[in-house]
């Protein structure tokens, strides 16, 4: 079942002539992980923006085409009801946290939903528990780490337990640790409650082999949509500026010399199992 469906979407800013989104047709399965890629100014931040009615309701300009999340119109659609089905995590979580402590931000949402008291409460300690910041629980979120701040982001959003979850950039002002903690916490959450993931992301190497589909974008239009393999091998991607994850330039540039791999490999671990595999086919 779909919970995304975009046809013929075509999307416009106030003051400009260009489009940042052109004739985008894309469906999202219950369930899915997706990574989104493209240079930037390619559109992503504005699709982004289109699941969770930010785009038309808040961002002004000339929309055509049809936006579906959970069978939702989302330009008939108040925000306040889709944020219940769909949350959106931006690329620094500082533009989402603004309480003194960080359970009051999880709660935040759910206040202004006029939740029962009991069902807050409930819904703030799994959100913490889900994203293991449970002892931050009472820290202000701006004494945090970048990394921590973000997992409060997430947490927030997880506490309204939308159906889809939409990632803006989310390791981008994150050290390689952090990133990798935040792409854990995302993994964990699709893994455990099954919900649909969208992420926008430049460290392919931290979702390479995680994801189910790559959708690349340039210059407003999706130009390819496919399993990860398909569309990192592919060298038809490189006029697109795509960053492609090392593991697989590297099996690219062995298999010139040495039928290594029959599958090129999107991990260092299928990259390390691919060669012992060939030397102890080699030693036999």
């Amino acid at each position: 079942m779909e919970i995304v469906r975009i046809e013929g979407l075509t999307f416009t800013y106030s003051g400009f002539d260009t489009p940042a989104l052109s004739d985008i047709n894309l469906s999202v399965e219950e369930g899915e992980f997706v990574l989104l890629l493209g240079p930037s100014g390619c559109g992503k931040s504005t699709l982004c923006r289109c699941l969770n009615g930010l785009i038309p309701h808040f961002y002004t300009g000339k929309m055509e085409g049809k936006v579906l999340v959970a069978g939702m119109d989302v330009s008939k659609t108040p925000t306040y009801v889709l944020s219940q089905y769909v949350g959106m995590v931006f690329q620094n979580p500082e533009n989402q946290l603004f309480s003194l402590t960080v359970e009051n931000d999880v709660a935040f949402a759910l206040e202004n939903l006029g939740m029962p008291r009991d069902e807050i409460r409930r819904r703030v300690d799994f959100a913490l528990k889900a994203v293991g910041i449970e002892e931050l629980r009472k820290r202000s979120p701006f004494e945090l780490s970048g990394g921590q701040q973000q997992k409060v982001a997430i947490a927030s959003i997880l506490a309204l337990m939308p159906k889809l979850m939409v990632f803006d950039e989310p390791t981008s002002s994150l050290d390689p640790v952090s990133a990798k903690s935040i792409i854990e916490t995302i993994l964990k959450i699709r893994k455990e409650f099954g919900t649909s993931v969208i992420v926008a992301e430049h460290r392919v190497e931290l979702l390479a082999d995680k994801v189910d589909r790559v959708v690349v974008m340039h210059k407003g239009r999706i130009v390819k949509d496919g399993s990860p393999r398909e569309v990192f091998v592919s060298e038809e991607m490189i006029p697109y500026g795509v960053p492609v994850p090392k593991v697989v330039s590297m099996a690219k540039g062995v298999n010139k010399y040495f039928r290594v791999f029959n599958e090129i490999p999107l991990s260092s671990e299928e990259f390390e199992q691919g060669i012992r595999r060939f030397l102890h086919d080699k030693v036999r």
